[in-house]
């Protein structure tokens, strides 16, 4: 596969109230773990739930602001972006994420 974002659209995995305030959840699909991140505001993004530096689980890390800090070695992710603090060429791959009335709908097309 080349990577491409392919929508199979969104479906409907959690309750926001399902993740605490600057936390994560999990969700497994058969690509592998997506990480649920929910910040201080609400927002709500979506990553793989591995770093890539050593694979470390981000659902583990620390939420801060729009960020999540690996917790294997501190690496910084920016939750809108999926990009590395510090390190051009590392970045996590990102998954479409929405909240509609109360419930987290996440499109998983990635193949």
């Amino acid at each position: 596969m080349d990577g491409t974002l392919v929508s199979t659209g969104f479906i409907d995995v959690a309750a926001l109230e399902d993740i605490p305030r600057r936390g994560a959840r999990t969700v497994s699909t058969p690509g592998g773990a997506i990480a649920l991140f929910r910040t201080g505001e609400d927002r709500v993004f979506a990553l793989a739930d591995r770093c890539p530096h050593r694979s470390g689980p981000l659902s583990h890390g620390i939420v801060h602001g729009h960020f999540v800090t690996c917790p294997l070695h501190n690496w910084v992710i920016a939750l809108a972006t999926g990009t590395v603090e510090g390190e051009e060429a590392s970045c996590v791959p990102r998954f479409p994420v929405r909240v509609k009335d109360g419930r987290i709908l996440l499109d998983i097309g990635r193949q």
